[in-house]
């Protein structure tokens, strides 16, 4: 495979800017070729800035001329989701109704982004309100997973994986309220952090701060990319402090190198009917990590099967009482019965109900805070199935309790408010295979650190799509 510029990942496209190797226009031009090249049979990215995006790397080339200190993103093509707010365009969250829902400002992160030099390119789809595990809807349609169109690419940030797994961007923006950063990478073989509580600033100006109080607990913004280097450095921009998010929380800087006899928990139950590749990953990456010289020890760990019970009794009641009549009037029929199987599974939940399962929240965090006091980071699998169908989600409500319970681990590390970074393991059936490792809060580092040791072994799995 001959290089080409708009294969570089974010740290050597940077690097070459900053050495001249390459202006930012060719760095650029390269990415909207290869935009215009895979997105048609793709679908990734459905607002096209690639006009802006070229118009923005030859002001960049100006100004590094003119002798400016460039930012550690500087000309590096980057993607938006589009759930987050880029002034001047439409917030749609995948919904028609929402066309005309134009950003006033930018939000935080990406404020970050831009202030850190990135060139935006285009907005990536996702599914209406971000509330599948898939990608699709009636306004943008189904993106693609780049392995296999019979699997999903993933949700929310389908959109966002699939674009970054093919070369369109160095780095994706995405966000996670129940895997939604971690289930894309695992679909499409790809690196993610998600940020624990507080550590990313969390805003859309064209909503304003009322948000369901689950959201404000469990939802965060981060980063995707083909290697977990570029995670690295995408994560240390979005995390810089804005007086929006009040929420925020300052960075802590832990890495293995400090800590050389880490000790890692593997659960001693992944859960019922795990699929033998699941398995397999989490076994692989348990061996990779002995071999580097960490303990890896099988811990009994408390139930992730009671977190998915609690967070779905949060989650489901502040979409009951503050979403659900949005979704129905603006949503489509597949949004509205995916969205009526999981309100079936947790029934109206009265004041006393959800007040409990807050205060429930805290004891089991205590419970692992004691356990990660020894085992600093667990290695957990992502999902316990294999990447879903397109459209799996919404064949019966037999299945979606299925596919909800086999994301148990997903939704674990968002319940508790912890960082969990999301790294392939290799290729299962012509799928990707992954982990994740869950971290303490405030150790994104270290999470970040031991998925490069497995990354290390394991070699940046998207480039094989570009092999063939």
């Amino acid at each position: 495979m001959t290089e080409k510029i708009w294969q570089l990942g974010a740290c050597e496209t940077a690097l070459a800017i900053r050495e001249r190797k390459y202006s930012c226009l060719e760095v650029v031009q390269s990415a909207v070729d290869r935009l215009s090249t895979v997105n048609p049979d793709l679908n990734a990215v459905t607002v096209d800035l690639t006009k802006e995006a070229l118009d923005a790397a030859k002001e960049a080339d100006l100004a590094l001329s003119n002798g400016i200190n460039p930012g550690p993103l500087y000309g590096v093509p980057i993607t938006l989701k589009e759930n987050i707010d880029l002034e001047g365009k439409a917030t749609t969250l995948g919904v028609s109704h929402f066309l005309n829902n134009v950003a006033p400002g930018d939000a935080p992160v990406v404020r970050s982004l831009k202030e850190a030099g990135a060139i935006i390119i285009g907005q990536t789809n996702m599914p209406e309100f971000g509330l599948r595990w898939v990608t699709d809807n009636p306004l943008r349609g189904s993106t693609n997973n780049p392995w296999d169109p019979e699997r999903t690419p993933g949700g929310s940030s389908g959109g966002a994986a699939a674009a970054v797994a093919m070369g369109i961007g160095s780095i994706a923006h995405g966000n996670d309220l129940g895997g939604s950063l971690r289930y894309p990478s695992y679909c499409c073989g790809l690196a993610t952090i998600k940020p624990g509580f507080g550590r990313v600033p969390n805003f859309n100006p064209s909503f304003g701060a009322t948000r369901p109080i689950s959201f404000q607990l469990m939802a965060v913004q981060g980063p995707i990319a083909r290697s977990v280097a570029d995670v690295s450095l995408a994560f240390d921009v979005m995390s810089r402090r804005n007086i929006l998010d009040p929420l925020w929380s300052p960075p802590l800087k832990n890495s293995i190198l400090e800590n050389p006899t880490l000790r890692i928990a593997k659960p001693d139950q992944l859960g019922d009917e795990v699929d033998n590749s699941v398995k397999q990953a989490v076994d692989t990456a348990a061996g990779f990590l002995s071999d580097a010289g960490f303990q890896v020890d099988t811990v009994k760990l408390p139930s992730v099967e009671e977190m998915l019970e609690l967070w779905g009794t949060l989650l489901f009641t502040d979409i009951r009482v503050m979403q659900k009549e949005m979704i129905e009037a603006h949503g489509s029929e597949d949004i509205v019965s995916v969205i009526n199987f999981r309100l079936s599974k947790y029934p109206d939940a009265t004041l006393e109900d959800y007040v409990k399962a807050l205060a429930r929240r805290i004891e089991v965090l205590q419970q692992w805070s004691i356990i990660m006091e020894d085992y600093p980071l667990i290695l957990a699998p992502v999902s316990l199935e294999p990447p879903i169908g397109p459209k799996e989600d919404k064949e019966s409500n037999e299945r979606y309790q299925q596919i909800l319970e086999a994301q148990r681990w997903l939704i674990a590390a968002n319940f508790l408010g912890l960082p969990a970074a999301s790294v392939p393991t290799g290729i299962s059936n012509g799928l990707p295979t992954g982990v994740q490792l869950i971290g303490r809060r405030y150790h994104e580092t270290m999470c970040l650190d031991v998925a490069q040791v497995i990354e290390d072994r394991v070699g940046i799995l998207s480039h094989k799509l570009w092999d063939v």
